[in-house]
């Protein structure tokens, strides 16, 4: 299924990130750059990327100078996260240039690239929560309760793994013209 690999190059991507876990660092991507694999992969190193840059611009004691650089570089970030949405989008439109959408077909809210989108976010998520609860300086209390939210983002995760995989299932029961 497209979310079982999805959250395997989403997981490896925040993965590769941690080693060196500096925004400045260049991708560490292997997959070759006209696969759908090598645009999931990017899509999530720019999440942990932003995300990390988002850590850095919410300490109160910021330069501001240093600041409004970095809400710059965020700005650059979103659209760049954009981009590669639209880019996962055009490589579905291309796989299925040919298809005769039926009279009866089923609209959706978003498109497969979109809710991908999310996936990242929260695969992202669920890598930074289960650090909250491994924290040994932090209290039980707080740990407890990181804990309990992993385990709410872990049945996120699951409910929109299926939400994709059930987008996805249909794109290839399609009639071509």
């Amino acid at each position: 299924m497209i979310s079982k690999l999805c959250v395997e190059i989403f997981k490896k991507a925040i993965d590769d990130y941690h080693i060196e876990n500096t925004i400045n660092q260049a991708v560490q991507c292997n997959y070759k750059g006209d696969t759908l694999e090598y645009l999931l992969y990017l899509k999530c190193w720019i999440d942990t990327v932003q995300w990390h840059m988002e850590d850095i611009i919410r300490n109160p004691a910021i330069d501001s100078i240093k600041g409004l650089k970095l809400k710059r570089d965020i700005d650059r970030s979103n659209q760049e996260r954009t981009n590669i949405v639209e880019l996962i989008d055009d490589h579905f439109l291309r796989k299925f240039v040919g298809v005769v959408v039926n009279d009866n077909a089923k609209i959706n809210t978003e498109s497969v690239a979109w809710v991908i989108d999310r996936l990242s976010i929260l695969t992202l998520k669920i890598f930074h929560m289960k650090e909250e609860t491994l924290r040994t300086e932090a209290t039980p209390k707080h740990r407890e309760s990181c804990s309990t939210k992993l385990n709410i983002l872990l049945e996120q995760s699951k409910d929109l793994s299926q939400s994709l995989d059930e987008l996805w299932a249909p794109l290839f029961n399609v009639n071509m013209s």
